[in-house]
């Protein structure tokens, strides 16, 4: 998925701790209030677009990657939304996170209220997300925005896997798809992540145990290998998506599967992601709908 056009060029000016000129609040998403609250940390630039900048944060652990972006950009959920202009910085630049702040471009951000990346959806019956599973497929064969890995080997597999709750097949068909495909986040990543999302959350809802396990041990598997095999952008939203968290697009969806708003205008803005990233998370979210809706169905 692409946020703007081009990244700017490099300049080499970058920004002290402590050297902000001026001072701005926006809303940020849970999945970055450890990583906001923590001690200060050394940060870098991988991509400027017009509506988000992209830092990756200097850390041993999992990749952190925080998004500063634009009211009209997707909300993920490793992002900060700030109002008014974005910090004028290039591909490369310093900047600092942590002590409750981003340090970017002489500018000064914290968060002045947060919002859940991975909002429970409550109790759900098994039976209406399998009557709703038609539907979804229906509108998902209609729409002129298709995934990019359309009908790619691993993804029938790894579809077919989770539907029949196979550990084996499910993992070894995620991990052919880790990085697959062009952009910032390779299709490969955002069907996965459409898949555990919708796996955690329709599993937990419905009850459906098997579902849950499954989601947790693919995400075991394929944020091991993301840390090498795809963009430190797309690694991060993986890890997002392990935990359940996903932009406000991929959770209206899922609210529609589970019958607190209406699921065709949530999934037609769901399509207008990107280029294809749209299409690669709501095939995500159709394949973990069809497995949780089978492994119910199974008794599992």
């Amino acid at each position: 998925m692409t946020v703007g056009a081009r990244p700017r060029a490099r300049r080499s000016r970058g920004v002290q701790p402590g050297h902000v000129r001026a001072h701005a609040t926006g809303a940020a998403g849970t999945a970055l209030r450890a990583l906001l609250e923590s001690p200060r940390r050394p940060a870098r630039v991988l991509a400027a677009f017009p509506a988000g900048i992209y830092l990756e944060v200097r850390t041993e652990l999992e990749p952190h990657v925080v998004a500063v972006l634009s009211g009209d950009a997707v909300r993920l959920p490793n992002a900060m939304v700030i109002n008014g202009p974005m910090p004028r910085v290039a591909v490369g630049e310093e900047a600092w996170v942590g002590d409750g702040s981003i340090e970017l471009g002489g500018l000064g951000l914290r968060a002045h209220r947060w919002w859940d990346a991975a909002p429970p959806l409550g109790p759900v019956e098994p039976a209406l997300l399998a009557s709703w599973l038609p539907v979804l497929s229906g509108l998902c064969e209609r729409s002129p925005r298709r995934p990019g890995l359309e009908g790619n080997d691993a993804a029938v597999r790894l579809a077919l896997g989770c539907a029949e709750g196979s550990l084996l097949r499910g993992v070894t068909a995620a991990e052919q798809l880790v990085g697959l495909g062009p952009g910032l986040t390779p299709s490969g990543d955002d069907m996965i992540a459409g898949l555990l999302v919708a796996l955690r959350h329709l599993g937990t809802a419905s009850g459906v145990g098997r579902a849950v396990w499954l989601a947790d041990w693919l995400a075991a598997a394929v944020t091991f290998e993301a840390r090498e095999r795809t963009t430190p952008i797309s690694a991060a939203l993986l890890h997002c998506a392990a935990r359940g968290e996903a932009c406000g697009e991929v959770l209206a969806v899922l609210r529609g599967l589970a019958g607190r708003q209406a699921l065709e205008p949530a999934l037609h803005r769901l399509f207008q992601i990107g280029h294809t990233s749209g299409a690669d998370l709501a095939w995500g979210v159709r394949a973990g709908l069809a497995a949780v809706a089978g492994l119910a169905g199974a008794g599992r």
